[in-house]
């Protein structure tokens, strides 16, 4: 049994005039409406596509009606959100000629991927046909969806700082030390960034493997958060750099972990070159994670080759619990309400 004041801190009850709900573990439950709207309305607002035909921008935000909430159930997090969006969209043609119509959004919600939202795109009775139309209906929906994509991102990273162990007196403790904390605890070396890795000169024996685990959410939302910074630095609990594009070079983990993405397929597939920092100078591993829609829920196979043969265990664990239990605590990946 662990002494007075040691061990998980979600239990720790010291410091606590009421001593209930300790470090905000059982339930918390936060408003994000007016959060929301207001950010709904900067992402929308000045969104601008263009072709050979003209451009078109959302030059206003009419109606943002709807909710959204966080719960915080025994550490993991359930998200919440409802909006009907209603704009106006503007479009110049190449000519000149000038063009208003409107942009209805009746269903972004939780309950739906981003892939079936329906977006609604319509020219004002009063004015003449235009190609300028077509455009917001194809590359006009598309960056609508992206944009309202972000804002879910933005929900589940931006506005859930300090849900989950804030101290005993009720400050947040701070990402860094808690990554810190973490990395020491399953031998991610914190000295990893400090001391130059070996260049052995020499091939180092490898081994492969496959890890597989389910999650409860859509391919499209879990393949954004290994390559949006803001949701790698809310599971990851630390500063990280990430660049979601093929050729761009990720770093996170206190710089323990760090590689380059060398192939993307939207929604399906990621693959990336994959190292320790202690590991020999210049060998990566090659980590292809394949996302597969299984109705509810969406399995992730994750392909290592080229791993040490003696970092094998170590690699298992990291992925483990620094990918696959981190995401699901943090977004609510790995919890179903009845």
């Amino acid at each position: 049994m662990a002494k007075w004041g040691e061990g998980d801190p979600r239990w720790i009850v010291e410091e606590r005039a009421d001593a209930t709900n300790v470090n905000n573990w059982h339930w918390t439950e936060r408003d994000a409406t007016n959060w929301s709207s207001d950010k709904l309305k900067s992402l929308l607002l000045g969104l601008i596509v263009e072709n050979e035909e003209g451009s078109c921008e959302v030059t206003e935000v009419a109606k943002v009606e709807g909710e959204a909430s966080i719960n915080n159930r025994k550490g993991k997090l359930i998200f919440f959100y409802e909006w009907n969006l209603k704009a106006t969209w503007t479009g110049v043609s190449k000519a000149g000629v000038k063009y208003t119509g409107s942009i209805d959004v009746p269903n972004l919600s939780d309950e739906n991927d981003m892939e079936d939202l329906d977006i609604s795109v319509s020219l004002n009775k009063d004015e003449p046909e235009t190609p300028l139309t077509k455009l917001m209906r194809t590359k006009g929906a598309d960056n609508i969806r992206q944009v309202l994509g972000s804002y879910v991102g933005y929900l589940k990273t931006e506005f859930t700082q300090g849900m989950i162990l804030p101290t005993a007196n009720g400050m947040a403790k701070t990402t860094t030390s808690q990554s810190k904390a973490k990395l020491n605890k399953t031998q991610i070396s914190s000295s990893g960034s400090t001391v130059a890795p070996i260049n052995t000169g020499v091939k180092i024996p490898t081994c492969k493997f496959s890890m597989r685990e389910k999650f409860l959410t859509s391919p499209a939302d879990l393949y954004r958060v290994f390559l949006n910074q803001d949701m790698v630095q809310a599971f990851t609990h630390a500063p990280a750099s990430v660049d979601g594009e093929k050729g761009g070079k990720f770093r996170l983990l206190d710089g323990n972990v760090f590689g380059e993405f060398t192939d993307l397929v939207p929604d399906e597939k990621i693959v990336m070159k994959w190292r320790y920092n202690n590991w020999p100078a210049e060998h990566y591993s090659t980590i292809s994670m394949t996302f597969k829609d299984r109705s509810s829920e969406t399995e992730l196979k994750v392909d290592c080759r080229g791993v040490p043969d003696n970092e094998e265990d170590r690699t298992k664990e990291g992925w483990k619990r620094y990918y696959f239990e981190a995401i699901k605590q943090t977004f609510g990946f790995g919890s179903r309400l009845y």
